[in-house]
């Protein structure tokens, strides 16, 4: 249950239109709750505004399922990250309204009510095509969360005109997410044009020197441009929901 919904039943309660043993029904949910092989936070969406992701590697889609129906039955919507082709199809033949996006591997299903809106858009920079997977899941994440996503793709620094063609729309970001591999230096770039938050993810992706995403990491880490915030190597999820927290204060 979202903070806004406890607040709109509090407020029903002080102008008299519910009383409080109707509220207490509405609240009466136990924290957590145990499944055995997972342990799910329900006071998630009250803390920060959005249930528990579930994070589908590792998981059998026999677990996935069981873990969104608990999830799902308090309304407030679900996203599952990193889903396997079989746990995609097994959630949507549970979920027939869910929304699978194959490049992003994440599932998705809208809560009886929309998120706040963030405020401004989520501009997410794509450094390359192969870039995309990592991408998408920052993306989808994001308007989870309530934003307004824009997307630059393939505007890497091999053709760095790519990029300033679309300098209105990093201009008029509220947080732009830039994803690269290869050599990583595109949030650098970025960092050095505009003067909003900008959040560095590297990828995985890259010939043998760029070490499984360490080497964009480093160079991230390494920005001469000012206030480049970076993130784990290919963690689109974790980008997204830090700028989130960003459009939501």
């Amino acid at each position: 249950m979202r903070r806004e919904r406890v607040r709109d039943l509090l407020a029903r309660v002080a102008d008299g239109t519910l009383d409080v043993d109707q509220v207490i029904d509405a609240l009466s949910f136990e924290p957590f709750e145990s499944l055995g092989h997972t342990t799910i936070d329900h006071h998630r969406s009250l803390r920060q505004g959005y249930p528990e992701v579930i994070f589908g590697a590792g998981k059998t889609p026999e677990q996935i399922v069981e873990i969104a129906e608990r999830i799902a039955s308090h309304g407030d919507g679900l996203l599952v990250t990193r889903v396997s082709a079989d746990a995609a199809e097994a959630l949507t033949r549970r979920f027939p309204s869910l929304v699978c996006h194959p490049v992003a591997r994440t599932a998705y299903l809208a809560g009886n009510e929309p998120p706040p809106a963030g405020r401004g858009p989520v501009c997410i920079v794509t450094a390359g095509t192969s870039d995309l997977p990592v991408a998408e899941e920052a993306a989808v994440t994001a308007a989870a969360l309530g934003n307004a996503v824009v997307r630059v793709t393939d505007v890497g620094v091999a053709g760095l005109h790519r990029l300033l063609a679309r300098r209105d729309e990093l201009l008029s970001a509220a947080v732009i997410i830039v994803v690269a591999g290869m050599d990583g230096a595109l949030p650098s770039v970025v960092g050095g044009m505009v003067s909003g938050p900008v959040i560095a993810v590297p990828t995985s992706i890259g010939y043998g020197a760029a070490f499984g995403g360490i080497a964009p990491l480093l160079t991230m880490l390494n920005s001469c441009a000012a206030g480049v915030t970076v993130v784990n190597i290919d963690n689109g999820f974790g980008a997204a929901v830090a700028a989130s927290r960003i459009t939501h204060d």
